[in-house]
């Protein structure tokens, strides 16, 4: 962090943060924060319930983004994120615009969620044809894909790992994997989304930009990359398309060379006892 000639810290930013509360990468997000702004976290409360999308309406239920929110007044952040991609797509538009609504009564303004934040960066980017890579179940991509139907977007692949639980765990090689799954060779799509807040993806992004010759976004980064607008200022991340507009150009004359390849299709996984499905997915 940058100090004054006097030797103290420069003055700070604030900008709140809405989390689940199982969402474990806090530190991914101060990667994309420049130093002059400060993250002020908070989480909504533990929710027993099995992991599905009643468990995303229930993390995303306005009263409780409301009292996330007034948690934060005292710091009186400039704008507030809920991150969370599943709890802020699983109501469709009309349900991500009143998250919004609700956060700014509760004390926020300007706000933004994750799902809200991709469809900015979509249309920032000019894509309208997107494919997806998820850490969920069938039926929680199945509500993302629609989501980006409803926004005017077309999926043109997807791949999903069917995980319930420590999805913070997953390793870069794996995302890697299903990234190249959702977008075989030759690319059809115009950017890759790889969603779900708690699926870490700070350094594979530019690698699989460079691979797959079309930008890659992730939820933290969408998150981020508007919420800092919001403040009038930019993310920080070198090589990733969305905040790099140098690094949206390929050099011409390079096709891709990947070889087309048929991948198995993720299955279900297990139903795992019901004690062990506490823990969740963002």
């Amino acid at each position: 962090m940058d100090v004054t000639f006097l030797g103290g810290p420069r003055a700070q930013r604030g900008l709140g943060v809405v989390a689940p509360f199982d969402f474990a990468l806090d530190r991914e997000l101060w990667r994309w924060t420049p130093d002059d702004v400060s993250l002020h976290l908070t989480r909504t409360p533990y929710v027993p319930v099995e992991v599905s999308l009643d468990l995303a309406r229930r993390v995303s239920e306005h009263e409780t983004l409301r009292d996330a929110v007034r948690t934060l007044i005292a710091v009186a952040p400039e704008t507030v994120a809920y991150a969370c991609a599943s709890g802020s797509f699983v109501g469709g538009l009309a349900g991500e615009r009143a998250m919004c609504e609700a956060m700014t009564r509760a004390g926020a303004t300007p706000s933004v969620t994750t799902s809200g934040a991709l469809i900015e960066a979509l249309t920032e980017l000019g894509a309208r044809r997107v494919a997806l890579v998820t850490p969920y179940t069938e039926s929680v991509t199945r509500s993302l894909e629609e989501y980006v139907a409803e926004a005017g977007g077309t999926v043109t692949g997807r791949a999903f790992m069917g995980l319930t639980r420590h999805i913070w765990k997953v390793p870069y090689r794996e995302v890697v994997e299903m990234a190249h799954r959702a977008v075989p060779a030759p690319a059809t799509a115009d950017v890759l989304f790889i969603s779900c807040t708690n699926l870490p993806t700070y350094d594979v992004i530019p690698q699989l930009e460079a691979e797959l010759r079309i930008p890659v976004i992730s939820a933290n980064q969408v998150t981020m990359w508007a919420a800092l607008r919001r403040l009038g200022t930019r993310a920080v991340g070198p090589y990733q398309a969305l905040l790099d507009t140098s690094a949206r150009v390929w050099p011409p004359g390079l096709p891709d060379t990947r070889v087309p390849r048929e991948l198995p299709v993720p299955q279900e996984p297990p139903v795992l006892p019901e004690e062990e499905q506490q823990e969740g997915w963002t």
